[in-house]
């Protein structure tokens, strides 16, 4: 349809990387993009944390359940959810500031259109992106590592640089599955859109070594049992609201 079109229709996950430094300008104007994004009343509460130190790199390794692209990619950034700088605002006027849950999902949402915007931009560079929910395994540690002040919550990372391998684009669920006229269609079409991609996706598993028979396995499999269960009592911690 057109280059942005087909751009964001290429995207797949890059989980290898080639060595080459990632150049100061082409960060810059990716964030500047990632900054571009959409905000609720201009609130802007996002941030990024970009790990530099290879100590500190390799310790994030650990914490994310040992994936070591997270040590190995050129640049990583732990991608923030970021209302610091309002309570500061707030403090220095001596007026109070309020936290409820709608202030947490704001500062979530701001902070993925914001890497997900830099995403694109990466993307338009040539560069390949992996997104890193792993980041949230073990939050105490991590903040223990990043050091992160109350107000700034540490969502997921971000893997970048020149890929180093080949990827296809992986299918996904039908464009009928999730856009809908009025209301939300009935059990039975769920049933048959999902239907109809168990097909698809059966054939990109197989021709990628990927042994879960189908989608449906895979989402049964996952919501077997809870993940990440410390992550609510952590942010609390953190300063959230989800009142």
């Amino acid at each position: 349809m057109n280059d942005v079109v087909d751009l964001l229709a290429a995207h797949r996950s890059v989980r290898r990387f080639k060595s080459d430094p990632i150049p100061e300008a082409d960060l810059h104007a990716a964030v500047r993009a990632g900054q571009q994004a959409a905000t609720s009343s201009n609130i802007q509460a996002y941030a990024a944390i970009r790990i530099t130190d290879s100590t500190v790199r390799e310790r994030l390794v650990s914490l994310t359940g040992g994936q070591e692209k997270v040590a190995a990619c050129p640049l990583f950034l732990a991608i923030c959810g970021d209302v610091r700088r309002h309570r500061l605002l707030a403090a220095r006027a001596e007026v109070p500031h309020a936290s409820n849950l709608e202030g947490f999902m704001l500062a979530v949402i701001d902070a993925t259109l914001f890497a997900q915007n830099m995403v694109v931009a990466f993307e338009s560079m040539g560069y390949g992106t992996c997104y890193i929910g792993g980041l949230r395994n073990d939050l105490a540690g991590l903040h223990e590592v990043l050091g992160t002040p109350e107000g700034v919550w540490p969502l997921f990372g971000l893997c970048v640089g020149v890929p180093d391998q080949e990827t296809s684009v992986r299918p996904r669920i039908g464009p009928e599955a999730v856009l809908f006229d009025d209301v939300y269609p009935d059990d039975d079409a769920v049933f048959a859109a999902v239907d109809d991609y168990d097909r698809v996706i059966a054939d990109w598993y197989r021709a990628n070594g990927i042994k879960t028979p189908d989608w449906s396995s895979r989402i049964r499999k996952h919501f077997e049992e809870l993940h990440r269960t410390g992550s609510s009592a952590w942010y609390r911690k953190a300063g959230a609201s989800f009142e």
